[in-house]
């Protein structure tokens, strides 16, 4: 009992710390983990041993590829490329911008790192804005919420899926099969929703909308060579994406190793590359897994499992639902992933006692990823952006989140909910 209470408390405290940001999300979490780990050992409820069990190299290893990858590309100007084509395509014309420009990113954000992406559209997506004389905050609204949603529909596309498809088995063509779908329209609904709330803004025509066919691609793609090459390596671990259960490999395997070919055929500067990692967010991960393991051991986590399987008995179908609303709600103010790897041991232990768990994983996964659009920091891609618009004459506004990302958030939840329920039969196999 006191086990129990402890590590909660430390758990708790460590969120609490996370949400007001108080200090750093990373010292806080690393902070929480030595707290728990120490805790354990004085009151003989987690040991060392443990804790290094609790952390899933699976998770960590295809991040970490996927970041040595994204690495490798940043550099090249590939990113920014693709953003001038878009305005070029567009002709000035602001709706069409906004579906381009949030296409694109949501496009780069299924294969890559959702924030890194918005880092580097971003400050194009001002520039190209500056040039038509227009508001930007539509444009880097749509390119954060639409890539926090279109995330949702691949394995590597949002992190809380990595956790999830590491956790309960599952391949990059199960997320193709029963996510993209429902994703499609949830994006489609976004999409639209974004036209009409930002329908004043987008209804201003630009001052100098010929400006963007003088832009020249070619002069963002700074070095094509090597950006071939790595395009060449990351198309070919899609590809095994696809085929990895049938060749038995894991998705962790075919990112380091796509890593490692990219690296050895690219022959960067090491150290560059090496700062350009993220080694912050993979600490992150580490320390949860270990926080997440504390509450496992304590036995908080197989009480609260016992509480959910004497609810789930009544219906399953509304305890999906009920879950898919507790993690889009929660998500909204604390970062997803710590929900996501605390979540995942109650699922699994749910498993345990003969509950058909597969619907509750879709679920997981879709309330992880939609509810991070609902505030200003409910996702990092949608912090990156805020903080990019106080470079220009319009920032967004926490106020200006709650009027325009809260009703995606929403209309999105509902969408998603009804396909889910419909949908509930398939995800049960």
């Amino acid at each position: 009992m006191i086990a129990g209470v402890v590590a909660l408390l430390i758990f708790g405290a460590t969120l609490y710390v996370i949400f007001t940001e108080k200090v750093n999300r990373t010292i806080a979490a690393v902070t929480g983990a030595a707290l728990m780990l120490v805790s354990g050992l004085l009151l003989g409820f987690y040991t060392e041993e443990q804790a290094i069990d609790t952390i899933d190299i699976e998770t960590i290893g295809l991040l970490l590829g996927m970041m040595i990858l994204v690495a490798l590309l940043e550099p090249t100007g590939f990113f920014q490329y693709l953003a001038v084509q878009a305005a070029r395509i567009s002709k000035g014309r602001p709706v069409r911008l906004l579906v381009l420009l949030g296409s694109v990113t949501t496009v780069l954000s299924m294969f890559l790192d959702n924030v890194t992406t918005v880092v580097l559209i971003a400050p194009v997506t001002i520039l190209i804005s500056e040039i038509l004389g227009m508001n930007p905050a539509p444009l880097l609204m749509a390119e954060a919420l639409l890539a926090d949603t279109g995330g949702i529909a691949t394995l590597i596309g949002d992190p809380p899926n990595v956790l999830i498809a590491s956790a309960a088995g599952l391949s990059f063509n199960d997320f193709l099969i029963y996510a993209l779908p429902i994703v499609a329209v949830a994006w489609l609904t976004a999409l639209f929703l974004l036209r009409h709330l930002f329908r004043r803004e987008l209804a201003v025509s630009p001052e100098n909308a010929d400006a963007v066919l003088h832009l020249n691609p070619a002069e963002a793609l700074d070095d094509w060579p090597t950006a071939r090459r790595v395009l060449i390596v990351l198309g070919i671990a899609i590809l095994l994406f696809f085929f990895e259960r049938a060749l038995g490999i894991s998705p962790a395997f075919i990112a380091v190793t796509a890593a490692s070919a990219a690296l050895a055929w690219v022959r960067p500067d090491i150290r560059k590359i090496l700062e350009k990692i993220e080694w912050s967010v993979l600490a992150f991960f580490v320390a949860l897994f270990v926080l997440v393991g504390g509450l496992e051991h304590a036995g908080v986590l197989g009480q609260l499992a016992g509480l959910v399987a004497h609810v789930s008995s009544a219906n399953p179908v509304m305890l999906g639902v009920g879950l898919l609303w507790l993690v889009a709600g929660l998500s909204a103010v604390v970062d997803n992933i710590p929900i996501t790897i605390a979540l995942i041991p109650v699922i699994q232990s749910l498993e345990g006692s003969g509950i058909n768990v597969g619907p509750l994983w879709w679920a997981l996964a879709f309330g992880a990823g939609l509810g991070g659009n609902g505030t200003i920091i409910g996702s990092t891609a949608n912090v990156v952006v805020a903080s990019l618009s106080e470079r220009t004459r319009s920032p967004i506004t926490s106020a200006l989140w709650s009027k325009r990302g809260l009703p995606v958030m929403l209309a999105t939840l509902i969408v998603t909910t009804i396909l889910y329920v419909f949908a509930f039969p398939y995800f049960t196999r």
